[in-house]
């Protein structure tokens, strides 16, 4: 992630690393923002923060949807419609004009931490 970017990101906790389940998903709120939290612990990018509201039904199902991995990019599959969504961009694999927000996401002393860009 671009450093400027980082710097202006008001970072904030969401959940305790304790609540995330290796190679799974769970769901947190951003304000009131739900958000999908995922963690693989052991590659490049072990954490992704990404939207937990499917844009195809509306639902807010994506922390509970599949991983997978397919040349070395992470996406999950939602659990309704089955659409694939991209950890790193949030663009649905199958129809890419579609997609979910993505947050920065980092670990900071056994806290997940989301960041909030800072406007003005």
């Amino acid at each position: 992630m671009n450093a400027a970017l980082t710097a202006s990101l008001q970072w904030q906790n969401v959940c305790h690393r304790k609540d995330l389940v290796p190679h799974s998903g769970i769901a947190v709120m951003l304000g009131k923002e739900p958000v999908a939290v995922f963690w693989l612990p052991g590659h490049d990018t072990e954490l992704y923060a990404i939207g937990h509201t499917d844009p195809f039904s509306g639902s807010e199902v994506l922390a509970h949807g599949i991983l997978c991995e397919s040349q070395g990019i992470w996406s999950v599959a939602s659990p309704l419609y089955k659409q694939h969504f991209r950890l790193d961009t949030g663009r649905c694999i199958e129809t890419p004009d579609v997609g979910v927000d993505v947050w920065a996401v980092r670990m900071e002393q056994d806290w997940v931490q989301i960041g909030k860009v800072l406007i003005g």
